[in-house]
C-alpha cells in the first residue's frame, strides 16, 4: 500500500444513507450539500450516496436521511459510536418516536419489546400530561382519562411536522378518530394521545457533535404557508454556543427559554440511560409551552429527532464559524423556507435548495448566520 493510499483510507469519506421510505427531492438535495460540508469540516472525502455494492477502502462517515434502527445494523456498516455519523443509532423502531415521551396507561398495558417503564419517571415534569398506547383498547382509555382535563391531541408517531394529528374534544369525536387507526401499525408504533395546548410556542434546543466540537443551541420554530395553503414548519432560529447543555445554561436567558433547554437536557439524559446502544451526534427537542384546556401554564418536551432536520442547515453553517475562529461565544443561526417563485433572497444568505419539487411545488431553502447579539 502506498503512502498516498494509506493516508487517504486514514482520513475516511462522508456518504449520504437514503433510509427513509421516501425522500423528497429537495430534502435530497439540501442532505447532499449538508454532507459535503461536513467531509470539508472533517478533512474528508465526499462520496456521494451509499451503495451497498460498492467495496470502499476508507473509513465511512455517515449522514442518514433518517435515524439508524438496530444496534447490528448499524455495527454492519461499521458504525461503532457517534463519531460516525451525523444523526443517530436506536435498538428499536419505537425508540425514535414520539411514543417514548408518555408513559403507558398502566404497567401490564401492551408495550413492544424494548420498551423501558423507566424512562417515564425520569422525564416526568419534563414532558406534557399524555399517554402512550399499543392497542385500540388502551387508546379509548386513556383518551376518557385525558378528556377530563380537556381538549386533547391524538398523534400518530411517525408522523412529523404536525401531519396526521387529530384534535379531539369529547368522547365521541375520539371514537371517531380510532375508527381509523391501523391496529397492526399501532402494535408496532404506538399512538401518542396528550394534552391540547393553547397559545404555543414551539422551542427547539438540541447538541451536535462533529469533528471533537460540541455545540448546543436553543431557538424557536416558524410556520409559513406552503403552495396549497397549509400551515407548514418554515424554520428555525438558534443561539448556538460552543460546548454542552450547561455552556448553553450560562448564557444571560428568559426563564421560559431556561425551562425549555432544561427540560431537553433531562429528555436527552434520560434516553442515553434508558436504552441500551442508543448513540446520537445530532440530537434535537421540540419544546411546547402554552396553556391547557385548564387554563394552566404547561411546558413539556414533544419529541426528539436523532437525525439530520430542518435545522440542520443552521447547526453546519455554525459549527463552521466555530470551527474557522471567529472568536465570537456564540452565533445565530437561522434556516428559513419559503414556498412560490415570487420569495427573494436576503443577500448573505446561503441557499441550500430553490426550486421546484415535484411533491411540495417550487420551494426555497437558505441559512443565514451572525454573531449572538447582533439584530
Amino acid at each position: 500500500m502506498t503512502s498516498a493510499h494509506a493516508s487517504q483510507k486514514l482520513r475516511g469519506a462522508v456518504v449520504t444513507l437514503a433510509n427513509r421510505a421516501t425522500e423528497p427531492r429537495h430534502e435530497k438535495d439540501v442532505h447532499e450539500q449538508l454532507a459535503r460540508r461536513l467531509a470539508a469540516l472533517q478533512g474528508m472525502d465526499f462520496l456521494g450516496e451509499y451503495d451497498p455494492s460498492e467495496h470502499y477502502s476508507q473509513q465511512l462517515y455517515y449522514v442518514p436521511s433518517g435515524t439508524l434502527v438496530g444496534i447490528d445494523s448499524a455495527r454492519e456498516l461499521g458504525i461503532e459510536g457517534e463519531q460516525d455519523l451525523f444523526g443517530g443509532v436506536v435498538p428499536h423502531a419505537f425508540v425514535e418516536t414520539k411514543a417514548i415521551s408518555h408513559p403507558l396507561m398502566r404497567p401490564n398495558a401492551d408495550s413492544p419489546i424494548g420498551w423501558s417503564r423507566t424512562f417515564a419517571g425520569l422525564v416526568e415534569g419534563s414532558v406534557l400530561a399524555g399517554y402512550s398506547v399499543f392497542s385500540l383498547r388502551d387508546a379509548r382509555e386513556a383518551g376518557r382519562r385525558l378528556l377530563h382535563e380537556g381538549p386533547l391531541r391524538l398523534k400518530p408517531v411517525r408522523a412529523s411536522g404536525g401531519r396526521g394529528q387529530e384534535l379531539v374534544d369529547g368522547v365521541q369525536a375520539l371514537d371517531q378518530a380510532l375508527e381509523h387507526i391501523d391496529e397492526a401499525e399501532l402494535a408496532q408504533y404506538g399512538l401518542v394521545l396528550e394534552n391540547n395546548l393553547d397559545r404555543v410556542t414551539t422551542f427547539s434546543v438540541g447538541q451536535v457533535r462533529v469533528a471533537a466540537r460540541v455545540l448546543s443551541y436553543y431557538g424557536t420554530q416558524r410556520l409559513t404557508e406552503d403552495n396549497n395553503g397549509h400551515t407548514v414548519y418554515g424554520g428555525s432560529d438558534l443561539v448556538v454556543v460552543e460546548g454542552d447543555f450547561e455552556a448553553l445554561l450560562k448564557l444571560e436567558l428568559p426563564d421560559k427559554t431556561r425551562l425549555a433547554i432544561t427540560q431537553a437536557q433531562v429528555y436527552d439524559a434520560a434516553a442515553s440511560a434508558c436504552f441500551r446502544g442508543f448513540r446520537a451526534s445530532r440530537r434535537n427537542y421540540d419544546i411546547a409551552q402554552g396553556v391547557d384546556g385548564r387554563g394552566r401554564a404547561c411546558s413539556g418536551v414533544l419529541e426528539q429527532s436523532w437525525r439530520i432536520g430542518g435545522a440542520s442547515g443552521a447547526e453546519v453553517a455554525a459549527l463552521e464559524a466555530f470551527a474557522q475562529g471567529s472568536g465570537a461565544s456564540a452565533v445565530r443561526a437561522s434556516t428559513v423556507e419559503l414556498y412560490g417563485e415570487a420569495k427573494t433572497v436576503p443577500e448573505g444568505a446561503t441557499v441550500l435548495f430553490r426550486g421546484e419539487d415535484e411533491e411540495v411545488g417550487f420551494v426555497t431553502k437558505y441559512v443565514t448566520l451572525e454573531e449572538y447579539g447582533n439584530s
